[in-house]
């Protein structure tokens, strides 16, 4: 009998591939709900992501989908969604999304440009613990840095280029390096340049979390694991606030805190080491516009924000120019967020600060003439894990741990996104 302990999509995945295998598990949720941080809020005329915007699928991700009957419920963000703004100099520009627009745009300096073409001839090298900022500085330029990685890595991890792992989070960079010669060329033999399908579904994300819970058996929902010890006969004695459970098997598939809480008394060494991750705050608001009174045409996925640029928050997406239905059609709506790694002080100040903050850039970056006719602010006091330099020692007693049997699957371990989770939990299902 395997514990899986946590419903978010990890744990729900893994739940999904051991109910194919007739292999036997309880799935234990200490709140209400399942999903974790998947969460999709109506309100009057407005369908709010409270959570993840999109999953990003490749073929396997895509039969996964399929498989839960999800696929008539697909939402296909429009062609123009492939277009990212970035703000520079005071304004948003497309950012180059092939080697023609690269090096024909205005977007990079001439010197940034034969940087880039002088990568592929830079020499290999192997720096232990190399950060994201310092790779892409070493193989191209500052500029790159401050214009192309910082957002990309604020947006996608709230994060910081400067202190997270390239082995931790693009590991793939590190073999075209040393393999391929260059990371241009790895992209090119690899053919990884072009984007994977984003979808949403017609009522939001958190149809996918309820579409696998539907197919699982053993869900115990309110339950709340009070310890964990083991028996004379090496099984695991899991207490909850209702009763006390047997199994063969731990999976941990929460957050780095709660799995810390419940194996305080069990490893306090390891408990210690994985409190060490940084999760930091993030806020999102949702902000609705007359649409007569934009005068930037809206034609992307969103603008991210350099922290170059010292704008309040980290970037928007430009949700209705993506998504259908999601506010009434005559208003536009963003979803801007503020904080991660590199604005956390901005999520300190009161909401309506906050808001208000929000709103006045918006009108100034996009040139709208009115205020906002709705919006609604999310706080997350813990948002996405950090893959920094506090991850080495957790992954090295991760190993250990394994040998007796204790096992992790979560968004802090080998991959933050909805898809990295659901491939870790079909391949450790594979492995119990």
């Amino acid at each position: 009998m395997v514990a899986i302990i946590g419903a978010g999509i990890s744990g729900l995945s893994l739940a999904f591939y051991l109910e194919k295998r007739n292999i036997p598990y309880k799935l234990i949720e200490a709140s209400n709900k399942v999903g974790g941080l998947i969460d999709s809020t109506k309100i009057d005329n407005y369908l709010l992501e409270t959570g993840p915007n999109s999953i990003l699928c490749d073929d396997f991700l895509l039969d996964f989908l399929k498989s839960l009957g999800l696929e008539k419920d697909f939402i296909h963000p429009n062609s123009e969604s492939n277009n990212r703004y970035i703000y520079k100099n005071g304004k948003y520009r497309k950012l180059p999304d092939n080697p023609v627009s690269l090096l024909t745009s205005s977007f990079f300096s001439l010197k940034t440009k034969i940087a880039i073409l002088k990568e592929f001839n830079t020499k290999p090298e192997v720096i232990q613990d190399e950060t994201l900022a310092h790779f892409f500085e070493r193989r191209f330029s500052r500029e790159v840095v401050d214009y192309a990685l910082n957002p990309f890595v604020s947006g996608i991890y709230a994060g910081d280029p400067e202190k997270l792992l390239l082995n931790k989070t693009f590991p793939s960079l590190i073999e075209f390096e040393q393999n391929q010669g260059s990371i241009l060329k790895g992209f090119i033999k690899n053919k990884t340049g072009s984007r994977k399908l984003s979808l949403n579904f017609k009522n939001g994300m958190e149809q996918l979390p309820k579409a696998i819970a539907g197919n699982l058996k053993h869900i115990f929902l309110n339950t709340r694991i009070e310890d964990l010890q083991k028996n004379d006969t090496n099984q695991f004695i899991v207490t909850t606030n209702h009763e006390a459970m047997v199994f063969d098997k731990v999976v941990f598939t929460c957050s780095a805190q709660a799995t810390a809480t419940i194996l305080n008394n069990y490893t306090p060494i390891f408990a210690a080491s994985i409190e060490k991750i940084e999760y930091p705050p993030m806020t999102a608001v949702y902000s609705a516009f007359n649409k007569t009174d934009i005068g930037f045409k809206l034609n992307g996925f969103g603008g991210l924000n350099p922290k170059i640029e010292n704008q309040f928050c980290a970037g928007s997406i430009w949700t209705s120019s993506i998504m259908p239905e999601r506010c009434p059609k005559d208003q536009v709506l963003f979803t801007s967020f503020i904080g991660g790694a590199q604005y956390t002080e901005n999520t300190t100040i009161p909401d309506e600060e906050i808001k208000q903050k929000t709103s006045d850039e918006l009108r100034r970056q996009y040139h709208i003439q009115s205020a906002p006719v709705f919006q609604y602010i999310k706080k997350w006091p813990s948002a996405l894990p950090q893959y920094t330099a506090a991850l080495n020692v957790v992954y090295t007693m991760i190993e250990q741990l394994e040998k007796d049997n204790i096992y992790f699957s979560t968004n802090w371990h080998n991959g933050v996104s909805l898809g990295d989770c659901i491939k870790k939990g079909e391949a450790l299902a594979k492995r119990l």
